[in-house]
C-alpha cells in the first residue's frame, strides 16, 4: 500500500475486530490484513498498548493443551471506537472530495 499507516488507524482496526467478539492475537492480526498489508509482529504492541490504555482486557483460555489470550474491547474502548469512527468518517469525506472531487455529500 502506498499510503502510511497511523497508529490511530491501527488502534481503530484491532478495536472494531476485538468489538465483534472476544479473540486472540493471530486471528485480530488475519482480520487486519485483510485491510492492510502489516506484519504479524507490528499488532502485538498495539494490543499491549490498548491493554495499558484500558481498551482492551486480557484473559487466558485453555486450548490444545496452551494457554490462548483472549483480548476483549472494555467500555472505554467502545467509546474510543465510537469517537475513531466518527473521525473516520470526516477523514473520509474530506480525502474523497479533493482526490475524486466526490462532491455528493456537503464537504465536511
Amino acid at each position: 500500500m502506498a499510503f502510511n499507516v497511523t497508529t490511530t488507524l491501527l488502534d481503530a482496526l484491532v478495536l472494531s475486530v476485538v468489538s465483534k467478539e472476544d479473540t486472540y492475537g493471530y486471528k485480530i492480526t488475519q482480520e487486519v490484513k485483510e485491510a492492510i498489508d502489516i506484519s504479524d509482529s507490528t499488532l502485538y504492541p498495539v494490543l499491549r498498548r490498548l491493554q495499558k490504555d484500558d481498551c482492551l482486557n486480557i484473559y487466558d483460555v485453555e486450548h490444545s493443551g496452551r494457554n490462548r489470550r483472549y483480548y476483549k474491547i472494555t467500555n472505554k474502548g467502545k467509546l474510543q471506537l465510537a469517537l475513531y469512527r466518527e473521525e473516520w468518517e470526516i477523514f473520509k469525506k474530506k480525502i474523497d472530495y479533493v482526490l475524486k472531487g466526490d462532491d455528493d455529500d456537503e464537504q465536511v
